[in-house]
């Protein structure tokens, strides 16, 4: 195994999550199927941290969920990008409860109920917050 390849999501509206991804968090366009369909539909391809992002046309979920994906972003980016996500109309969520130390998110739905998360912590400083909790 080396790691995660990409992540697809299934959009109704190619160009509002590419205004989204490219806008909203800064990711780079670095394809377009425009026509020239290679997969089940038309797609566009993202760079976003290091990450291969895949965009495609189809049904979206239906119906909204805690499942999402993360991004790891610095604690002082998540105020600029709460103010681009919303100028760009998408859902921002409440945070969630935390233990202290176990950093900072900003939910937000896009356009598709898909969910996203930009966190500022680590997995190593959560796991060390759950035992300092847990008494280990």
């Amino acid at each position: 195994m080396n790691g995660i390849s990409h992540i697809t999501f299934i959009v109704k509206d190619l160009e509002r999550m590419t205004t989204l991804l490219c806008k909203g968090l800064g990711a780079r366009e670095v394809y377009d199927s425009a026509g020239k369909n290679h997969s089940l539909s038309r797609e566009k391809f993202f760079v976003l941290g290091g990450v291969w992002i895949a965009a495609m046309e189809g049904e979206s979920p239906t119906s909204r969920s805690y499942q999402h994906v993360a991004f790891s972003v610095n604690a002082a980016e998540l105020p600029g990008y709460s103010a681009r996500l919303q100028a760009l109309g998408v859902e921002i969520r409440p945070p969630r409860g935390r233990i202290e130390g176990e950093g900072r998110s900003l939910y937000f739905y896009d356009f598709d109920n898909h969910l996203f998360e930009l966190h500022t912590g680590s997995l190593q400083q959560r796991l060390a917050r759950y035992r300092l909790e847990d008494g280990h």
